[in-house]
């Protein structure tokens, strides 16, 4: 059943070939990743810039690239290796690389990720396992024998040896000729060396496990025992002959992985220096790295509320506290800190008048109102960062003794940044799509780009951006291009993220305002709001939710619901749906159980109904400890509320999902059954927490679309 602006029986007119076509294109583009660059990064000598770029924008196998004088060209295209390493194939992926994919949401197969030594000249990556090697002089790529399937290879600074992990155990192999050393042999299956566990990947966004010194003589590596954290099992039903694999998962409030650091020396007959703090009290390793004054550690205490960064001496492995930050509520970790500059001043982030400033040797840098992001880069005594003024924009900044804090992008958007010698690589969003440019070192030389090869989206988002209610909400509406005002009323369609580290209502073209552009060409009034909770407007705003990831969020959504039906007559307040995945997906259901007098249908994609399932670092900051905090989590899962239901629900579960696991669905799927609730429930079988399977990703907008039509018919 169809459903118009004035009739929910009629079909919708304007519905037009392209919005038709879209479903299959935001498929087989990958959400629009595929020919976009990413992944920058830049000599220190500023004459080169490194990226990693698909061949076009439904080509979904990467290469690696380089820009140099001005031209690309390509330095590694999988599907021209020749060698000892064999054909590329995805299929051929470990299970570590996998996991490395799967946490940090990559959609593209081939180059995702390289790394270089310290002058950006010997480049490594991983390709079905096979390490292989390649010089940014122009000569081909060569296959590296190595000890096993390969993860996450890294050439020492020097060039001489590319570091990787096979097996769980770390391992160096001299580039000259092909010698090979175990340098940590993982003592047994739940003991891995030089690799993120769970969380750490997960939830404090730390992706790497093992750092090398400047000199290349020593490197420091994370060791992860498993042993004793809760496994979870996760098999395919739609393959029974298949077994499932354990995933150490440490639910909210049991045991985590006992992490450890260890300088490991590259050469034989020395000996390895276990890095000595209170693991006890610090039991989470947020950062690590070596500069130029010696390793340096961020740690963290199970409750989150302190984290403090130490120095390393290392020659004995004796720690030093050199800063503690502390907070009531939980100290939040901000990627590229902490950090030096060349003089040994400590780069960190500090909450101070109501805002995330950048401190640079105790002393707040950056002004009241401007909310530090993320640290990109530190080069002598700057530091390029990105910070919000507005919550809708991201900009890159950079900030030295001389001029302070500088923005060096311009006009709405969402940025990042790579440096190095000088060269500055923006890259980012617009509101007409991603954009790269490239700034030389050397004053008054004509400013470079980097193509982007996406294809542009079928239907383009035509967001209208509002600020709402008495709270000033960042939101966006997306009306069909094809209504007029007064012509009839349009059903509303929510579809919000409203949870911690991500932001949807941003002056950008994102993938997500397309899908929102779409379901409002299918018919429907979409609004996009980002309220307490989300990041961009200061420690206070984020941390509205602790204690109560459920009420303020939820309060937000309807507040906007209404502050926006106030301005735009059209909307019909007696059609509203709302739509997530996710944390949004949580809210989507949330919204039905707890406000049915507000929303008439839901879809509710991987939700986590109940917050004690959830992991340990994620959740605990939010909601303490269950044991602690068992009414926190009571009043923020949706398990023991299913008997409030009343309205059409769909929940949608990938079966393969490690982040949100299908116990999630499937309990809270039997607690509505037991309560008599109707409800239906969509399974994804083979499909993880970001569904990639493009015809999957196609079919399910069809689906979403179609159930809401129909529940909105019938309410």
């Amino acid at each position: 059943m169809a459903l118009s602006a004035t009739s929910s029986a009629a079909p919708v007119s304007g519905a037009s070939a392209t919005s038709a076509a879209f479903p299959r294109q935001f498929a087989r583009t990958r959400r629009f990743t595929l020919g976009v660059p990413g992944r920058f990064g830049v000599s220190p000598d500023g004459s080169r810039v490194l990226f990693v770029r698909t061949g076009g924008g439904d080509d979904p196998v990467g290469r690696l690239w380089l820009y140099e004088g001005g031209a690309e060209r390509v330095l590694v295209d999988p599907a021209l290796l020749e060698g000892d390493g064999g054909a590329f194939s995805e299929g051929l992926l470990p299970e570590e690389e996998r996991l490395r994919r799967e946490r940090a949401r990559e959609h593209a197969t081939g180059v995702v990720a390289y790394a270089t030594d310290a002058a950006a000249r010997v480049v490594a990556c991983a390709l079905s396992g096979a390490l292989w090697v390649v010089r940014t002089d122009g000569s081909a790529p060569f296959h590296v024998p190595a000890a096993g399937p390969v993860a996450d290879p890294r050439p020492s600074p020097d060039g001489r040896f590319v570091a990787y992990v096979t097996g769980g155990s770390l391992h160096v192999v001299r580039l000259e000729d092909g010698t090979d050393r175990c340098l940590a042999a993982a003592e047994g299956p739940d003991v891995t060396y030089g690799l993120p566990e769970y969380v750490a990947a997960e939830s404090m966004h730390r992706t790497r496990g093992f750092w090398w010194s400047p000199d290349s003589r020593r490197i420091l590596v994370a060791r992860a025992d498993t042993s004793g954290v809760a496994r979870r099992y996760i098999g395919d039903p739609a393959r029974p002959e298949q077994p499932p694999r354990a995933v150490p998962y440490p639910s909210a409030g049991t045991a985590n992985a006992e992490v450890s650091l260890h300088i490991v020396p590259v050469a034989s007959g020395e000996a390895r220096v276990e890095v000595d703090w209170d693991r006890a009290a610090y039991e989470y390793l947020v950062s690590a790295g070596w500069d130029g004054h010696g390793p340096l550690v961020g740690v963290q205490s199970r409750d989150q509320r302190t984290l403090r960064t130490l120095t390393v001496d290392d020659g004995s492995g004796a720690t030093a506290v050199l800063h503690e930050r502390t907070d009531p509520a939980w100290v939040e970790i901000v990627s590229g800190t902490p950090a030096r500059t060349a003089s040994g001043a400590l780069v960190l982030p500090e909450d101070a008048d109501g805002t995330r400033r950048l401190n640079m040797g105790g002393r707040n840098v950056t002004p009241p109102g401007l909310n530090l992001r993320e640290v990109v880069a530190v080069e002598g005594e700057r530091v390029w960062f990105t910070a919000q003024e507005e919550p809708t924009e991201l900009h890159v900044w950079r900030w030295d003794p001389q001029d302070g804090p500088v923005r060096l992008s311009e006009g709405p958007g969402w940025f990042t940044a790579a440096v190095g010698g000088g060269t500055v690589v923006l890259s980012g969003l617009t509101p007409d799509g991603p954009v790269t440019g490239v700034s030389g070192p050397v004053p008054g030389t004509p400013p470079g780009s980097v193509a982007s090869l996406a294809e542009e989206p079928a239907v383009a988002p035509r967001p209208r951006h509002l600020v709402l209610g008495e709270r000033e909400l960042r939101g966006a509406l997306y009306l069909p291009s094809w209504h007029e005002p007064g012509t009839g009323r349009l059903p509303v369609l929510l579809s919000p993220y409203g949870g911690p580290s991500v932001q949807l209502a941003v002056r950008a073209r994102t993938w997500f305002g397309c899908v929102a552009q779409w379901f409002a060409e299918e018919g429907f009034a979409v609004l996009v709001t980002d309220g307490r909770g989300t990041p961009g407007r200061g420690p206070a705003w984020e941390k509205a939710v602790h204690g109560d990831q459920l009420t303020p969020v939820l309060e937000d959504q309807v507040d906007a619901l209404h502050a926006t039906a106030e301005r735009f007559a059209d909307l019909d307040l007696e059609r509203v749906a709302i739509r997530g995945w996710s944390f949004g997906g949580f809210l989507a259901a949330a919204a039905v159980l707890h406000r049915p007098d507000v929303f008439h249908a839901a879809v509710a994609g991987a939700a986590p109904t109940d917050q004690r399932l959830y992991d340990t670092h994620w959740k605990e900051r939010f909601l303490g400890h269950p044991r602690e905090a068992p009414d926190a989590y009571a009043r923020s899962s949706l398990a023991g509320h299913g008997h409030l239901l009343r309205r059409p629900l769909l929940l949608v579960q990938g079966l393969a999902d490690d982040n949100v696991a299908p116990a999630h669905t499937l309990r809270f799927s039997a607690e509505l059954l037991a309560a008599g609730k109707q409800h239906s429930v969509l399974p994804l079988p083979g499909a993880g927490h970001s569904p990639a399977d493009a015809a999957v990703t196609e079919n399910l907008l069809r689906f979403e679309r179609d159930f809401l039509r129909d529940a909105l018919a019938k309410s």
